[in-house]
């Protein structure tokens, strides 16, 4: 897996950066004439003065809140979507809710560049398992393989049998989908005695693809490599692989991105290396965000990739910076939770305890009764499941027993095992 995308893969550093700021400059002098809310939200820029990161800097970074709070007074994309991208196109929605336009062009997400280091080739095809419902999940991956010269079977989310029963048929050579689904998939085809030896490479997002969990795909003989996206970006960063298919450190940062590492709540870059929240600048014409804030935690690595690709790298998704988290491909916010409990004034506090069992992710609602209330914990788990889209447990748990702490998702997945 040494061939490279294109060559924009291996320009020097310093061309990169000088040609991804032109880009950016050009960009913005025609999208602020076009979009007067980003040039009010970004202060009414000069863009001839953002020559480099340093330059960026000075501009405000643009978190979720603050763009829920744009659409829902200038709906539904707050004023930051080009008009010209609304035409023919598709409209995603995330939690939140937050709208999404599709990019515009082929590879609107700019995710072939990933699937390319992950060994997908034109011919291949492809079972995609992401969710092409409401989000833009399948579609991102989707449309990469399909640039690729990939022939993709959208299968979806759920419905694992029929998956299995479609896989062992068409015999795709590829995988798409989150971390754990696949695993779901080659153990139900082991249940009905179904052959899945076909799939031999999978592009995996939506979570964290833990050590032991890569270790299992590698025992069945299938290549994992796993790609960091966003409904909001597309492929921010993705893995590539040395000639045995082993991963090299950390994730090459996408061609067309700008990355920035800042101090959780500010504006701030922090020194390389040191973790914070992970900031994007897209070059996506149709919706330019600039100096969007991820909510993720993450660092940049020095040196370059062995693979011979000269971007920037960044360790990868190292959780959140606040307590929004994603379980089995999700975000679960703090405000659902708060739901769960309006929606059982029984229950006096409460705290999601995000966990992992048999290589998936678990979740439990740990409840403390109102004083003399006997909560039902069938009712709650009912109730966080339709808030929340997934399934979890509920345990009632003594008055007073939860730390007064603040904090309403704890996560306790290790992430180093």
């Amino acid at each position: 897996m040494t061939s490279h995308f294109d060559d924009r893969e291996t320009r020097t550093p310093d061309a990169r950066e000088q040609q991804t700021f032109e880009t950016l400059r050009t960009l913005l002098s025609r999208s602020l004439e076009r979009l007067p809310a980003l040039d009010a939200w970004l202060g009414h820029p000069d863009p001839e003065k953002l020559v480099n990161k340093a330059a960026l800097a000075t501009l405000p970074v643009l978190r979720k809140p603050d763009l829920m709070q744009m659409q829902h007074a200038n709906p539904p994309f707050g004023g930051l979507a080009d008009p010209e991208a609304l035409k023919g196109n598709r409209v995603f929605m995330s939690p939140g809710p937050v709208w999404e336009p599709q990019g515009l062009g082929v590879d609107p997400w700019a995710s072939a560049r990933a699937l390319f280091a992950a060994g997908f080739r034109a011919g291949d095809m492809v079972h995609n398992s992401l969710a092409y419902h409401m989000t833009p999940g399948g579609f991102i991956l989707d449309e990469g393989a399909r640039a690729l010269g990939c022939l993709v079977f959208p299968a979806g989310v759920g419905n694992t049998e029929a998956q299995v029963d479609a896989a062992s048929k068409l015999k795709p050579s590829g995988f798409t989908g989150t971390p754990d689904y696949l695993k779901t998939i080659l153990e139900k085809a082991d249940e009905l005695g179904r052959d899945m030896s076909s799939i031999k490479r999978a592009l995996v997002s939506g979570g964290a693809l833990f050590p032991s969990l890569r270790q299992y795909y590698t025992d069945r003989h299938v290549s994992v490599l796993q790609c960091y996206a966003t409904a909001d970006l597309g492929v921010i960063a993705y893995e590539s692989a040395d000639a045995n298919g082993a991963p090299h450190p950390g994730m090459i940062v996408n061609e067309d991105m700008i990355v920035e590492i800042v101090r959780p709540g500010t504006n701030d870059p922090v020194p390389e290396g040191e973790v914070g929240e992970l900031v994007v600048t897209t070059l996506n014409p149709g919706y330019p965000l600039v100096r969007f804030g991820t909510g993720d935690l993450s660092a940049i690595l020095t040196g370059l990739s062995p693979c011979g690709r000269t971007g920037p790298r960044i360790q990868g998704w190292m959780g959140r910076a606040d307590q929004r988290t994603k379980i089995k491909g999700m975000f679960v916010d703090p405000k659902q939770v708060s739901e769960v409990l309006k929606a059982h004034p029984e229950i006096a506090r409460a705290r999601l305890v995000v966990g992992r069992s048999d290589d998936a992710d678990t979740m439990t609602l740990m409840a403390e009764p109102v004083p003399g209330a006997t909560p039902e914990a069938a009712a709650i788990e009912a109730t966080l499941a339709a808030i929340t889209k997934l399934r979890g447990k509920v345990e009632i748990t003594p008055p007073g027993s939860l730390p007064n702490d603040g904090k309403v998702i704890a996560d306790e997945r290790d992430y180093s095992a």
